[in-house]
């Protein structure tokens, strides 16, 4: 399985430091057994205000990796059912011992005041499958034909207001309590994992963030950025750039995975993109070589003209 994957992760312009974090894993990562093809990836948002956001949303990604070092399916379970419950079962299961490592260093450590605790996102990306798990207010989205089709479900007071059918989704967008989390990481002796499975198909491009840009980009925008015919790092500055664009009023964390992009598509992507960022260099590389060459000819002209003159003396 191809996977054209973009990251980024940027303090925002109103915080003084950056609380989330981010991973991505491969077979290539050290001690991976759980599967041989494949990338699980996520997001974390350390709780703001909160004493050591940015620890915890360290240790939710870091802790995640343990989901890599089960053991993989046994053959006969390929294909099947117990499969897919085996990949969701040990990135749920790294999730919750991720909660009671923060949640013990709460009671060890922070004695009192507000916990640190953290959201966490993360998708396994497996041919033909995402396995997908939640905790908070972090998204993962996907995105295909032009529209999100499937996404999860934040964990936040507002979102279950609107669910409930208490608040519009207007008055969600407007209303105060955005930030108000009913479910994260370390915050409690035990945290409640929402899991799901996706099938996913070529061209379909997962993208998982934070809430620094979702607040920041709407729906429309964000659809509209990842229709463009850009690689999926490009795709991710662009997003990162509206986030600050439109405020940045908080960090912003975002990965895009496009799966099984077209060779062909991907390499003119790849090399277009290498123009974009390199272009003005090259202009000037080449401003600077004709400058340089009108000189010398100047220069050769110059010469020829003063010893012309001074051959008729």
């Amino acid at each position: 399985m191809l996977l054209d994957i973009g990251c980024a992760t940027h303090i925002g312009l109103k915080k003084t430091k950056n609380e989330d974090s981010f991973g991505i894993f491969d077979p290539k990562t050290a001690e991976v057994s759980l599967f041989g093809e494949g990338t699980l990836a996520a997001v974390a948002d350390g709780l703001g205000g909160h004493i050591g956001g940015d620890i915890a949303s360290k240790l939710a990604v870091s802790m995640l990796k343990d989901a890599l070092k089960k053991e993989a399916p046994r053959d006969e379970d390929r294909g099947s059912e117990r499969e897919d419950a085996h990949f969701l079962d040990a990135i749920k299961d790294a999730i919750k011992r991720a909660n009671e490592s923060i949640h013990q260093t709460n009671k060890d450590v922070i004695q009192g005041k507000r916990p640190m605790g953290t959201t966490l996102c993360a998708a396994l990306l497996r041919p033909h499958t995402a396995y997908v798990a939640n905790v908070g207010d972090s998204r993962a989205e996907l995105f295909r034909d032009g529209i999100f089709v499937r996404h999860t479900v934040d964990h936040s007071w507002i979102d279950e207001q609107v669910q409930q059918g208490r608040m519009t989704q207007e008055e969600a967008e407007k209303d105060k309590r955005k930030n108000l989390l009913t479910r994260s990481i370390g915050t409690q002796p035990s945290v409640e994992v929402d899991t799901y499975q996706w099938p996913i198909r070529n061209g379909d491009q997962l993208l998982i963030s934070t809430d620094g840009l979702l607040n920041m980009v709407n729906d429309e925008t964000r659809q509209q950025i990842l229709t463009l015919d850009r690689t999926a790092q490009e795709k991710v500055d662009i997003l990162i750039e509206k986030a600050l664009e439109n405020g940045g009023k908080d960090n912003v964390t975002i990965i895009l995975a496009v799966v099984n992009p077209p060779k062909s598509k991907l390499r003119k992507q790849r090399r277009n993109a290498w123009f974009r960022k390199h272009s003005a260099n090259i202009r000037r590389k080449i401003v600077l070589f004709f400058y340089s060459l009108l000189l010398i000819t100047l220069g050769y002209i110059a010469g020829y003209v003063h010893a012309r003159f001074l051959s008729l003396f």
